[in-house]
């Protein structure tokens, strides 16, 4: 299996956690692949029509993208313990999890695109109401962080990588201050080998 791929893309590292975690890593090969919004690469998007990143070549060229489904996709690969529950109270979890990391990243991810126009063409207010939306969540999160505990799987996977972006992107945020018992939860998880072999970079 292909993997199409961007060093910094946290979206990209959601899924080598996941395919480290279910011991699927060794199977992927690494092709890297530019994106920009200003920049549309055509090489991409044969594999992924949105010209995104990640995006899963598989052995027979079928394509899978994005990362919940990539994600998905591996995890019907191996028979340990599964990174997305297969029904009940604790796969729905899981799902709304990721779904709220997910929006964590595609906020940030926005909010990074915009800071980088020339000044002229910034719009802060639209940067500060999705930095508004990062916030939200990461106050949803701080209270459910007791029970958070060991859990490993695709909402932990996508909440882990939401906040090293954080980290990696918008360092001056400070999240931790008003997020102590998140903090306390990601410095457990971030030591995991598959996080820590996956620091974004770029």
């Amino acid at each position: 299996m292909k993997l199409r791929f961007s060093p910094a893309s946290p979206f990209v590292r959601k899924v080598t956690v996941a395919a480290l975690e279910t011991g699927l890593d060794a199977r992927l090969e690494r092709v890297p692949a530019s994106v920009a919004p200003t920049k549309p690469n055509p090489d991409i998007q044969k594999d992924n029509p949105l010209a995104k990143v990640p995006a899963l070549v598989l052995d027979n060229g079928e394509t899978l993208y994005d990362s919940p489904v990539i994600c998905e996709y591996l995890d019907s690969l191996h028979g340990g313990a599964k990174m997305f529950p297969a029904a009940g109270a604790a796969r729905w979890t899981a799902l709304r999890r990721q779904a709220l990391a997910d929006g964590i990243l595609d906020a940030a991810v926005l909010t990074r695109y915009e800071s980088i126009r020339p000044d002229q063409h910034k719009w802060k207010a639209w940067m500060d109401g999705q930095m508004a939306k990062v916030q939200g969540a990461l106050t949803a999160f701080e209270a459910e962080a007791g029970a958070l505990g060991a859990t490993v799987d695709i909402g932990t996977i996508t909440l882990g990588c939401a906040l090293g972006y954080l980290d990696f992107r918008f360092a001056d945020l400070g999240w931790r201050k008003s997020c102590p018992k998140l903090a306390t939860w990601y410095e457990r998880f971030a030591a995991r080998p598959s996080m820590q072999a996956t620091v974004p970079q770029g």
